[in-house]
């Protein structure tokens, strides 16, 4: 069986490493940055980007309210998005992955909008936003690139209003288990087979579900045969099953 293990780090310092290994011969390079660049402009690309950030599990790589300078793209680990309502309770709005960008919520009013928690030992690296807008009028395909990426933002916040509007439980769980599945096996990890990060709570608030519905859709799932559950640790027995139940909605 083929499990996803948490990487971790040392200290939470931010720590210079050597600029050629951030972004030229990273193994993320081709999900964050756009393909056939030049040489030279991975060079600019490399200058860019002046430091790491090591996060500890549990702690928070920016937070609401902060001022905005930087977006971080996430090397390794995993994080959580999250708001805290007017009653101080987290509502949760994503969860991202190495190789996706965070940050971006502080762009249009100079301050970040939610948390960003690390659910592991966490690294990312710090791109100081003034000066990614002057290296992307200098290169064309870094700025479409930048544009992608925003638009699968709201393409994916679209998806999420679509989850909380006008699905059931059932089919707000596939969707999300076959989302995360399809992630990670972008990534080059076992599409079927993973370890979630995120506690069943923290489900429950990103999916609008309560704790004990999110409990009792995974045990309906299992005795269906579509996945088997172990604590955190799932295995996708039947995709196309979850795929059926995600698509009844329409």
């Amino acid at each position: 069986m083929t499990q996803i293990k948490p990487q971790t780090q040392g200290n939470t310092t931010p720590i210079t490493h050597s600029l050629r290994a951030a972004c030229s011969q990273c193994s993320l390079r081709e999900l964050c940055l756009p393909l056939g660049l030049s040489d030279g402009e991975l060079e600019h690309i490399d200058a860019l980007i002046g430091a790491r950030k090591r996060i500890k599990r549990g702690q928070h790589l920016y937070s609401a309210n902060e001022a905005f300078s930087a977006i971080y793209a996430i090397r390794s680990g995993f994080f959580k998005t999250c708001v805290t309502d007017e009653e101080g309770r987290d509502q949760v709005t994503g969860f991202q992955m190495a190789g996706e960008i965070l940050g971006m919520d502080g762009i249009s009013n100079d301050k970040h909008t939610c948390d960003a928690v690390a659910l592991e030992d966490s690294e990312a690296c710090i791109i100081p936003f003034n000066e990614l807008e002057r290296l992307s009028t200098q290169i064309p395909s870094l700025q479409h690139h930048i544009h992608k990426v925003m638009s699968r933002e709201i393409v994916r916040d679209h998806g999420v209003m679509m989850l909380l509007g006008t699905m059931r439980a059932e089919e707000r769980l596939a969707a999300f288990l076959l989302n995360l599945s399809q992630r990670l096996a972008s990534r080059g990890y076992a599409a079927g087979d993973f370890h979630l990060r995120m506690m069943r709570e923290e489900i429950g608030s990103y999916l609008g579900l309560k704790l004990e519905t999110v409990s009792r859709t995974f045990s309906k799932f299992q005795e269906e045969g579509l996945i088997q559950v172990q604590q955190r640790h799932i295995r996708i027995s039947d995709p196309a099953g979850l795929k059926r139940i995600m698509e009844s909605c329409s």
